[in-house]
């Protein structure tokens, strides 16, 4: 029999049913975007609120596409960190309710670790540990020595800026719409990726696994709006916009590779797994494919339907039961969730 996964953290409302073979039977999303478009960023309140609204109707369909009834459902998983408080209770709520009627053991699961288990799922056992996981997103820029789908060490992370957050910003300076990250692709096609000489913080630091975004920002304003300039300055068009996009988006890539492979020398892994929105982006994807060409190192990317939130990736929590662990209806949000940076968007921006 299948579980049902529940995925809440940020602005998605998710469900998916997954049978123990790992096949997903459905995933659903529900996307937040439109309502978040206006402030170009996540409102915490909002989402939280949409949730509540979407919840029961994503459940519903997710087992009608599955074509089985809640009385079928062997488990119920939930995603329990990291993410919005607000928005990760709807979920944790909504598990809760489902596992005490139906008398279901329910789990709680990493959201982090479920992005790079998502590579499992499109992989099978082909995908092999130990690997070095990137997780890239709106609020995430981490590195990770992965032992198992259930072991990760963090190896570095953003000290400021998630990728997926930069790209937002990047997109709002350059009058693009929002979520960011598909608009600056889009609107790099044409461009010269060399036309502007942005910055790679922390790229040529060989002693940290780190992350730095927020500098590259301020260097795009700058071009964008030199300081003095009225704010109502006019966003570049045409080429210019382009060269910009081209070149912004190249920096950050640039920026997320030189970790990748320094991870990959200091492990020794010869695998390497990559997960979250980011890794939708196509150049992100060449270049991590073309570094594991280069370096002899097997790379496992998830299709794109399993690169943002879903909750088809909350087949994690299969290896959890088949350990033998239930949490319980006492499950609670699980110590570790930041209420402020770790989103997969960020608020505001």
């Amino acid at each position: 029999m299948p579980l049902l996964a529940i995925e809440t953290t940020c602005d998605e409302t998710a469900a998916a049913v997954v049978t123990r073979a790992r096949e997903v039977l459905s995933s659903v999303v529900a996307s937040q975007d439109d309502l978040h478009a206006r402030w170009r960023g996540v409102v915490p309140e909002v989402a939280s609120r949409a949730h509540v609204e979407r919840i029961i109707p994503v459940i519903d369909e997710a087992l009608s596409r599955a074509g089985i009834s809640k009385a079928s459902l062997e488990a119920v998983a939930v995603a329990v960190r990291p993410g919005l408080v607000g928005s990760l209770l709807v979920g944790l709520s909504a598990a809760k309710g489902i596992a005490a009627a139906l008398g279901l053991p329910i789990v709680g699961y990493d959201h982090i670790a479920a992005h790079l288990y998502a590579c499992r799922l499109a992989y099978g056992e082909s995908m092999h540990y130990p690997c070095v996981g990137l997780v890239a997103s709106g609020g995430h820029t981490s590195l990770f020595h992965v032992r198992s789908p259930l072991e990760l060490e963090r190896l570095g992370g953003t000290i400021d800026d998630a990728v997926g957050e930069a790209f937002d910003k990047a997109a709002s300076l350059l009058g693009l719409g929002y979520p960011g990250g598909p608009q600056i692709q889009l609107a790099a096609v044409g461009g010269n990726p060399r036309a502007y000489r942005l910055p790679r913080p922390l790229a040529n630091d060989r002693e940290r696994l780190d992350f730095s975004f927020s500098g590259l920002k301020t260097a795009l304003r700058y071009l964008v709006r030199p300081p003095g300039a009225a704010e109502n300055t006019p966003a570049p068009v045409g080429q210019q916009r382009a060269d910009l996009a081209a070149s912004f988006q190249q920096a950050a890539i640039d920026s997320i590779l030189a970790k990748v492979e320094i991870a990959l020398v200091r492990t020794g892994c010869r695998a390497l797994a990559i997960g979250g929105g980011v890794s939708a982006n196509a150049l992100l994807r060449e270049s991590i494919q073309r570094l594991g060409r280069e370096r002899g190192v097997a790379v496992f990317i998830p299709p794109l339907s399993l690169c943002t939130d879903n909750a088809a990736m909350g087949a994690i929590a299969w290896e959890r039961l088949e350990r033998g662990e239930d949490d319980g209806l006492e499950l609670d949000i699980l110590p570790g969730t930041d209420r402020k940076k770790h989103t997969s968007k960020t608020f505001g921006k």
